[in-house]
């Protein structure tokens, strides 16, 4: 999963000391925090979890190796050791069947023929490509390439860049993000809706029959650099068992550089500047006088991942659930970079799934026990496109009617603790609401959300819940950091810059755990106070996904 930045589900609080200043003599009420449970989260436990987590020894994660049985194995161990219950009957698991699609072009460089000159590219260095198709040969002797703008059919926002436009047999080249963007009358402006997504873009292109699709990556509007594009496909790609083997999708999938779709344009006689044209009302696709054949030669196997699941069961209310997630897998073993290939994701997302263990240790501590279920579940897949709490959200262990909340932890920020939260979804759920009024028991507050165009509340396993209706929390670090000595932590800032995604994501001396702590305690609190609720949070009134939340709860 790309994500909006390195620490989007970071947010530093105060330390501990402040928090134990509006403790209420061990007692949790709505005035004040539970010592004890807020002292069971501990930098010397969380630091062993990322220790192990991150180590070499679990060769980066990924899913369908043996980093993978490794993972779940250790998650399903230190579930035990904290007495939690199983949470999928006597099991702690819930396997997820994903095939594994191993697309190879027959020849790395691809040609295209335009009507000026012919370009080849080079895979990885200038495009990527793979295929949704469970099949062993991916062969198009000729397909015409098209610029579709977006790629969006959105009427809610009068927008169709297919109007008119027949694409069987055709590629089609579409831009990142939506026109939001670059005019703040259109779309949610500056505010990235599901139509900026990569995942939409190849959904609508195989809703449309178009042969194959290529995306123009361009930095700023996807909010990552073209190393991440090239990283996340470079080796096999993973996706739940499509229906009909995927026959119903594009047969081949990918990105091309901007550069390259500079060349593109210019070969087949057309002026780039009509990616310009494309961002206004109105918009016509335009043939670019260009054409290409593609040939992938694939390998594929099904097999089954796991989601990890555990539970502290309500004492009041036990059929409603607060479900805790973060995601167990990263990118596993790839590329040599310096000497080292290993994808270790300490930050993205060890650093999540130690939280689950520090969280389900201050549950488990608090003298007032939760009335409302508790679930503790590190999902799988998310970095191949939020496979495991896609799965989960489609095959639910518990009612999503009865499901009060989730609450997602994807990657935490060890730079330092900071004076304010930003919640990614900015005027999305109520759930907005309850991480202000917690975050002021600490001394801080609410922040305008940091990128709102890069996407974050589409990006990362709480989304899953709310295409079903039920709200999702994903925070972030905002405001200002409260080490004073500037020099500190732009030290620490550029030791830990490039890192996302990178075979660099370790844990290291750099790391600084004051924020981290302190952002485990607060989400802690968020899901403690809603379990001692009678009421479900719903979305806001101007969420798309409003009607989802009533339907939900109407049930």
């Amino acid at each position: 999963m790309m994500k909006t930045s390195y620490f989007i589900g970071a947010f530093a609080l105060l330390s501990f000391a402040s928090c134990k200043s509006g403790s209420t003599g061990g007692n949790y009420d709505a005035s004040g925090l539970d010592s004890g449970a807020i002292a069971a989260i501990t930098e010397e436990g969380y630091k062993g979890y990322i220790s192990k987590l991150a180590s070499d020894d679990f060769q980066g994660r990924k899913p369908f190796t043996k980093g993978d049985t490794l993972t779940v194995s250790y998650i399903e161990e230190q579930f035990k050791a904290l007495g939690l219950a199983p949470g999928n009957g006597d099991s702690y698991f819930q396997e997820v069947p994903m095939v594994q699609i191993d697309a190879k072009p027959v020849d790395p460089k691809m040609t295209f023929k335009g009507k000026n000159a012919d370009v080849t590219v080079q895979s990885l260095d200038d495009y990527v490509i793979g295929t949704p198709r469970m099949e062993s040969d991916i062969n198009i002797e000729n397909t015409e390439l098209v610029f579709a703008g977006f790629g969006i059919v959105a009427p809610e926002y009068n927008w169709n860049d297919y109007e008119g436009l027949d694409v069987k047999g055709k590629t089609v080249v579409v831009m990142v993000s939506d026109p939001g963007r670059y005019d703040k009358n259109l779309f949610k402006a500056d505010t990235m809706t599901y139509y900026g997504r990569w995942t939409y873009k190849f959904e609508e292109a195989s809703r449309q029959g178009a042969a194959g699709v290529l995306i123009i990556h361009e930095t700023a509007a996807a909010s990552y650099g073209w190393n991440v594009v090239r990283g996340g496909w470079s080796g096999p790609q993973l996706s739940l068992v499509p229906e009909n083997k995927g026959a119903d999708q594009v047969a081949f999938q990918g990105w091309v550089t901007s550069e390259t779709a500079q060349k593109l344009f210019k070969a087949g006689g057309i002026d780039p500047k009509v990616m310009e044209d494309a961002k206004k009302p109105g918009f016509k696709a335009v043939p670019m006088n260009i054409s290409t054949k593609v040939a992938l030669k694939n390998n594929f196997r099904e097999s089954k991942s796991n989601n990890v699941l555990a539970t502290i069961k309500g004492s009041k209310r036990p059929d409603e659930t607060i479900i805790y997630t973060a995601h167990w897998d990263h990118l596993g073993i790839g590329e040599v970079s310096n000497g080292d290939s290993i994808f270790n994701g300490a930050i993205d997302n060890a650093s999540g799934v130690a939280a689950l263990f520090e969280i389900a240790k201050a549950f488990q501590a608090a003298k007032v026990k939760p009335e409302r279920t508790i679930v503790f579940m590190a999902v799988t897949a998310e970095e191949e496109g939020l496979l495991g709490s896609q799965y989960y959200a489609e095959h639910p262990i518990y009612p999503l009617n009865k499901t009060v909340a989730n609450i997602n932890m994807d990657s935490f920020n060890p730079v330092g603790a900071m004076n304010g939260i930003r919640v990614t979804g900015t005027g999305q759920t109520e759930l907005e609401d309850y991480a202000a009024k917690s975050a002021q028991k600490f001394g801080r507050e609410l922040k305008p959300e940091g990128s709102p165009t890069s996407g974050g509340f589409y990006r990362s396993d709480h989304f899953n819940f709310v295409k079903k209706g039920v709200p999702g929390l994903y925070m972030g670090s905002g405001g200002d950091y409260l080490e004073t000595d500037t020099t500190v932590i732009n030290k620490r800032s550029q030791a830990l810059a490039g890192r996302y995604h990178a075979v660099t994501d370790e844990l290291d001396d750099n790391w600084n755990f004051d924020g981290i702590l302190a952002d485990i305690r607060l989400h802690f609190d968020i899901g403690y106070t809603l379990s001692m609720e009678k009421t479900f949070p719903n979305f806001k009134a101007k969420s798309e996904f409003k009607e989802l939340g009533n339907k939900r709860l109407s049930k």
